[in-house]
């Protein structure tokens, strides 16, 4: 019913696909900026003594939230963005039955495979960086929990030594994340133009 109406105001499953793919790029892109900006506090709140303490936990948890909801944002522009693919694969399969020339259906064929190896690897990136999301949630999570309950000058001591591991996690986050964001930007480049 929704492809329906859309295609009576003549947007296509192809165009559809096209900004399920930008909005999962984009949603990505805003996660790896809320990830960059827990890593800046991070380092801030392990670089400062006493009075700022307080604030920067403030920070760091309002940093975390922030990238918690965008990593659910991702998941959930990722599962629409298969959703309408499967559709348009599944279209695209049962439409090439129609042909009565074989010419136009080998072409359509193949035209259909390549487009679904291209969109299976942005798949694969996109849901790898997400998934990647969660540890690295679940560390900010621990990191802003104890400070919570040890908001003391020891409370950071003992957590420097795992502050440098989050560190490093997200950076290799970020890393993954951008990859997937240039999959999806030479995916779309790929997609006929409007």
């Amino acid at each position: 019913m929704y492809y329906a109406t859309m295609e009576k105001f003549g947007i296509e499953k192809r165009d559809l696909l096209k900004s399920a793919v930008e909005k999962a790029r984009d949603s990505q892109q805003d996660a790896a900026t809320q990830f960059k900006d827990a890593l800046t506090r991070l380092r801030d709140l392990y670089s400062v003594n006493g009075g700022a303490l307080e604030s920067n936990y403030d920070k760091l948890k309002g940093e975390y939230e922030d990238a918690e909801r965008d990593a659910e944002f991702v998941r959930k522009r990722i599962k629409e963005m298969d959703q309408v693919a499967t559709d348009l694969f599944s279209e695209w399969e049962k439409e090439i039955g129609q042909f009565t020339n074989p010419t136009y259906a080998s072409n359509s064929r193949r035209q259909l495979n390549e487009t679904r190896a291209k969109y299976q690897q942005l798949a694969v990136s996109l849901k790898a960086a997400e998934a990647s999301m969660q540890p690295v949630l679940a560390q900010l999570k621990d990191q802003v929990l104890y400070l919570k309950h040890n908001l003391n000058a020891a409370a950071i001591g003992a957590l420097r030594g795992e502050a440098t591991n989050i560190q490093n996690d997200i950076t290799r986050l970020l890393e993954q994340m951008n990859n997937s964001i240039r999959q999806a930007d030479e995916f779309i480049k790929t997609l006929p133009k409007e």
